[in-house]
């Protein structure tokens, strides 16, 4: 017998860097990632590693669902990896006394960042225009250019969720002259921009809608025919959200028979299945997943899930619960 206590078990729940397991392993015994969807993983789990885990990191979008959470006995806390939490069954969680933490905030930049990238390509064409490029067409044509299209300046940008994501965007769109409105369940005191008491009513103003808001069952297919054509003919969605706040179907519809000019994507509703008819589109600018994978964003998150842990295990309080979850229970008791 060495002597040392044993160190509390985290179990992963999503495959992570290498250098950020290294960096738990010094808190935690490290076990994971589960080789498949967690709900189903969980299960086939052994029971002897089960009964010891007393953290489980993972994705927000996961399905962390009860009957997931009943494998795991001795469970204190979930950590999601990122601002997101929409998979974790928050009810059966409190039931439990578990806490639930996720890392708002730590991505908005580089998220922000990549939405205004997405509508910038979306509106100018720029995948298009590389297209003509590869394919031949600009020698072929005499050095002919793509159609003309309506610019940035001037345009209205209509941010769905108007959180720490939404608030970075409509700041970097003011600097290209954009004017900038936004819809929330309620208008924020904090703000000078137009608040749009409903999503249609933003919509019909809008030449761009950005959608940054959170995800969850309220506002699954919020974005669906009825907003699209509401955003009209020359308009443009742009998604670094959830996959599910839009309809895809309608999308791709709207998108085909020209009820909106052009979205640009970053999230889709089943990752990382992409729909066929949406990837044969040309007016559409896709990404997989790819808006908060910037160093100094993945740092970020890592810090917060870091600090959730070491709170937790030292019997305080975590930094950062997500709306509704529990107080974190010392680390020595058993949930």
């Amino acid at each position: 017998m060495s002597g040392q206590p044993e160190l509390p078990t985290l179990l992963l729940g999503a495959p992570m860097s290498a250098h950020f397991v290294r960096r738990l392993a010094q808190q935690c015994e490290v076990i994971g990632p589960l080789p498949g969807p967690f709900p189903e993983a969980v299960v086939a789990l052994p029971r002897a590693k089960a009964q010891r885990v007393r953290i489980l990191l993972t994705l927000g979008t996961a399905r962390t669902t009860r009957e997931a959470l009943g494998q795991l006995p001795a469970l204190g806390l979930v950590c999601c990896y990122g601002s997101g939490y929409e998979g974790v069954d928050l009810v059966a969680a409190a039931e439990r006394g578990i806490a639930v933490t996720h890392s708002p905030g730590a991505n908005a930049s580089a998220v922000a960042d990549f939405a205004v990238g997405l509508m910038i390509a979306s509106i100018r064409k720029i995948v298009a225009g590389q297209a003509f490029l590869l394919r031949g067409d600009w020698a072929a044509a005499g050095k002919q250019h793509l159609p003309m299209v309506r610019g940035l300046t001037g345009r209205r940008v209509g941010i769905f969720g108007l959180g720490a994501i939404g608030e970075k965007v409509a700041r970097r769109v003011a600097a290209f002259e954009m004017e900038v409105g936004y819809h929330n369940r309620g208008p924020r005191a904090d703000v000078r921009y137009p608040w749009f008491a409903t999503l249609r009513e933003l919509a019909r103003w809008a030449d761009v809608l950005i959608v940054a808001v959170r995800a969850g069952a309220g506002n699954r297919h919020a974005v669906n025919q009825d907003i699209l054509a509401a955003l009209g003919a020359d308009g443009h969605v742009v998604n670094i959200a959830r996959g599910s706040v839009i309809d895809e179907p309608a999308l791709i519809a709207a998108l085909r028979d020209g009820v909106i000019a052009g979205a640009g994507l970053d999230v889709f509703e089943h990752e990382p299945q992409v729909p066929p008819e949406l990837l044969a589109l040309p007016n559409v600018v896709l990404s997989p997943h790819q808006g908060g994978a910037a160093r100094e964003a993945q740092s970020a998150m890592q810090d917060m899930v870091c600090a959730n842990v070491e709170a937790f295990l030292a019997g305080n309080a975590v930094p950062t619960p997500v709306p509704g979850a529990p107080v974190a229970q010392p680390a020595g008791s058993v949930a």
